[in-house]
């Protein structure tokens, strides 16, 4: 009993998390018991005194512990811990941990979730939305600037340029709107909500470009020259970083800068000779900036800190001589500024590196805490703006087709289609703002950037597909009224771009995150590097038993909280969803669990397994999730009227948690341990469920009726009832068919029991003659005089909103010898031909 009692008490101790001199003392207490109830049997104290005092040696720092275990210890732990390259370990170094270190912990403390710090938008980034940046979106007409300018109309040029838009973030000592990170994602969001291409011209200057890195790394001499220029439009700013043999392998860019002396303004200084070959730089057609990812190498040593000085990112006017830009790539039918730069033996002096000549070789540092950045608030913007647009045009499609005498809406099909839509939307909206809340309390989330980068442009191409789906012919004809079809088009541009979905997903998320947001695993590594042997043994001796107690205590309770549902988990009682926060507290530590092993057992070969990264990046994103939908509803007070997409969104969140963490298992690498991962994790195996058919009735809708939850859900994005936009024209017919729905409802339900004789009439009357239909409405007493004009409106509106465009044929036939031959193909931008390099400014092609 000594024994049992022992462990008995060692486990209790680790569960509850006692510490270290408390809960010796209550397993010492514990074995004292176990001793009586054995009579004080000589061999059940032998046993019970041998193993407490093993504990105390493993628990209690000593020399003992460090010589005898921690030495020996730590040579088998260098072969086990994962080998990290230098780019690597710059991306361990960037950024910092917030929420999702609680999730990497096992044990979220949910407490802190709801109690961080919200900063609401100020007073003047409302009006800036509300007057600017509705503004700017009444100028755009996206068929006329896709199909007819290929650009940005000239005064929507002008207009972004003098109302700040390319200085948002930029501080307002030097001339920018100095908003915050939320504003900037509402900007962002709002811009998209209009067109794609006005969106990416204005969110790219203000995340990954020379103003960002200025901002952080520039020099006071840079930030006083550059920031009010950049400010004020006066320059034009891109940032190259992928260059054609070099995508997601940024660390290998072959793009070079030589350390050396040159002219530079009729003066000679030291400086370097620039050679890139970079392409999918959005902006560079346009760009008097450009700023640049190079390797920089100082053959001659001419400043003595050896040859190979790393990637530093630099800035070059596109004017100077040897600088080739204009050529454009045109993007999936989108037309903002996009295309290659070049350059050969380019000399710019140092002052033109970012943070002058103490930066050189820290480039890859300053990319990966500003891709943070950009990450976290241009792409989730890019993405939830096309949901909640999804949502405002689909839902109103829906309300305003009728088949059959009914909306389609009222059809469980399309229902199954609107559910996710509208569930999803909210969960994204949640983690947008949850993230960019991060940024603005002085977090750089390197990890959370990544996975909401991904979910919500992946979450995108759901929602959107699903919208096509629901509006069918209606999103597939090209013309002024297609109101989804540049959104659809734009999708892998998301998916794509700053980091590609797949590369994100199977590497980055969890890959970069279950090491650099881990309590213990950065300090070990440290300690396994450092090349003082001696500190090195000693600082592991510090922190790996604690490790050891971490994962077994987040085993045991994910045993323990798996077999009891999680009741024995003490959670917020707010918001009555209790049992939601049990279930992500028993998933979260067996999450933590899962990460423990795979690092100890698959060490360095971890990068490998990517099927398993992947299903670990899915099982935190999803938790993630969930955490921002729990702090959003928490946010705003809890309104009942948002219950069932909050719930949906939980629900679904753990289903798809509990077979990301079950498919994780299932094909776990080393098979032996499957078993045993199993039993701790899913002990009485899977038991939850996608959200029910009545809840996800309510959910699809949201965006169908009337009500404050579908308002909440598209707020952001730019709405207009004028007939003559795309979206207006919805609009309109939807308020429109509600003024009416009563006297509409009756002639329907009348169609609908017309006897069969006078039903081949009505029918007739369906077709084309409105006015007749009405007629006859009047002669059955439908509707009376008083009704008829507001009946008749309503129809015509509503038919307005189905149809579709088409085109004359000898106008599409003019168009065609027009376009044949003048879009000329630039083969081979790294050679250009002589003479003066391709040039443009914005404007029609």
């Amino acid at each position: 009993m000594s024994v049992i009692l022992l462990l008995l008490g060692a486990l209790v101790a680790l569960y509850l998390k006692l510490g270290q001199w408390p809960g010796l003392a209550l397993t010492a207490v514990a074995t004292v018991i176990g001793m009586a109830l054995d009579g004080w049997h000589w061999l059940s104290i032998g046993l019970g005194t041998l193993l407490l005092l093993v504990l105390v040696v493993l628990v209690v720092p000593s020399p003992l512990r460090r010589d005898a275990l921690s030495r020996p210890l730590l040579g088998w732990v260098r072969s086990m811990l994962p080998s990290l390259s230098d780019s690597e370990q710059q991306a361990l170094a960037a950024g910092s941990v917030d929420w999702d270190g609680e999730l990497f912990s096992g044990d979220p403390d949910w407490e802190k979730l709801l109690q961080l710090p919200h900063t609401p938008l100020t007073t003047e980034e409302q009006a800036f939305l509300d007057g600017p940046t509705a503004t700017l979106c009444e100028m755009l007409d996206d068929w006329q600037i896709t199909n007819e300018l290929y650009d940005l109309p000239d005064e929507a040029w002008q207009f972004i340029r003098e109302n700040g838009f390319f200085g948002l973030m930029i501080d307002k000592q030097f001339g920018g709107l100095g908003f915050t990170e939320q504003a900037h994602s509402e900007v962002v969001m709002k811009v998209a909500s209009r067109g794609v291409s006005a969106a990416v011209t204005v969110m790219v200057p203000n995340s990954l470009g020379p103003g960002e890195l200025i901002t952080h790394y520039g020099t006071d001499q840079q930030k006083d020259y550059y920031l009010p220029r950049l400010a004020r439009g006066d320059e034009i700013p891109c940032f190259a970083l992928t260059s054609p043999i070099a995508g997601s392998d940024a660390g290998a860019i072959p793009d070079r800068g030589i350390i050396c002396r040159g002219q530079w303004q009729g003066e000679e200084v030291l400086g370097m000779k620039l050679t890139w070959n970079k392409r999918y730089i959005t902006l560079a057609p346009v760009a008097t900036l450009i700023g640049l990812a190079i390797k920089v190498y100082d053959p001659e040593q001419l400043l003595e800190q050896g040859r190979d000085l790393g990637v530093t990112c630099v800035m070059v006017p596109s004017d100077i001589d040897g600088v080739h830009t204009g050529p454009r790539h045109l993007a999936m039918n989108t037309v903002f500024m996009n295309g290659p730069t070049w350059g050969e033996d380019v000399f710019i002096p140092l002052e033109q590196v970012i943070g002058g000549q103490p930066m050189i070789g820290k480039g890859w540092l300053m990319l990966l805490e500003c891709l943070a950045i950009g990450r976290s608030i241009s792409l989730p913007a890019l993405g939830i703006s096309a949901a909640k647009m999804s949502c405002l045009t689909t839902g109103a499609y829906a309300a305003v087709r009728e088949q059959f005498g009914r909306s389609i809406g009222d059809f469980e099909g399309v229902q199954e289609a609107l559910e996710p839509m509208a569930g999803y939307t909210y969960m994204m909206d949640a983690a947008r703002i949850f993230t960019a809340g991060m940024l603005d309390r002085g977090v750089t989330p390197s990890v959370p950037s990544a996975l909401l980068k991904y979910r919500n442009t992946e979450l995108m191409r759901d929602i959107v597909n699903h919208a096509m789906d629901v509006i069918a012919g209606r999103g597939v004809i090209s013309g002024p009224r297609n109101f989804l079809a540049r959104v659809y088009q734009s999708i892998p541009i998301a998916i794509t771009v700053e980091g590609a979905n797949i590369l994100t997903r199977s590497l980055m998320i969890f890959g970069q995150g279950a090491i650099r947001c881990h309590p213990f695993i950065v300090r070990e590594i440290e300690a396994a590097q450092n090349s003082d042997k001696a500190q090195g043994i000693k600082d592991f001796d510090q922190v790996f038993y604690r490790h050891i107690g971490h994962t077994t205590r987040n085993g045991l309770r994910a045993l323990v909280l798996g077999l009891s549902g999680g009741l024995l988990q003490p959670v917020p009682a707010q918001g009555d969803i209790q049992r939601y926060y049990r279930q992500l507290s028993r998933f979260s530590a067996g999450f933590a669990v899962l990460t423990d092993v795979s690092l100890l057992t698959l060490g360095g070969g971890l990068k490998a397994r990517q099927r398993f990264t992947g299903r670990m990046a899915d099982s935190l994103i999803h938790q993630f999730y969930a955490s921002g939908a729990i702090r959003q509803w928490h946010q705003e007070g809890y309104p009942d009227y948002m219950r069932d997409l909050v719930e949906w969104g939980l629900i679904q969140s753990l289903f798809d948690l509990q077979d990301a963490l079950d498919q994780a298992i299932r094909n776990y690498p080393v098979k032996s341990l499957r078993w045993l991962l199993r039993l701790m994790i899913f002990p009485l195996g899977r038991h939850l469920h996608r959200p029910d058919d009545r809840l996800g009735k309510r959910v699809a809708q949201v965006i169908v009726k009337e009500g404050p939850a579908f308002d909440r859900l598209v707020q952001g994005v730019y709405t207009s009832h004028d007939p003559g936009d795309p979206v207006g024209r919805l609009l309109n017919a939807l308020q429109l068919a509600r003024e009416t729905e009563p006297a509409r409802s009756r002639i329907n339900k009348a169609i609908r029991k017309a006897e069969p004789d006078e039903l081949q009439d009505v029918e007739m009357l369906l077709g084309h003659q409105r006015e007749e239909l009405l007629d006859w409405a009047i002669e059955q007493q439908l509707i009376n005089d008083q009704e008829r004009q507001g009946v008749s409106e309503a129809m015509a509106a509503m038919y307005d909103a189905i149809r579709v465009d088409a085109f004359a044929k000898d106008s599409i036939r003019r168009l065609a010898e027009c376009a044949e031959g003048t879009l000329e193909l630039v083969e081979r931008p790294s050679e250009p031909e002589e003479g003066e390099p391709v040039r443009r400014k914005a404007g029609k092609i």
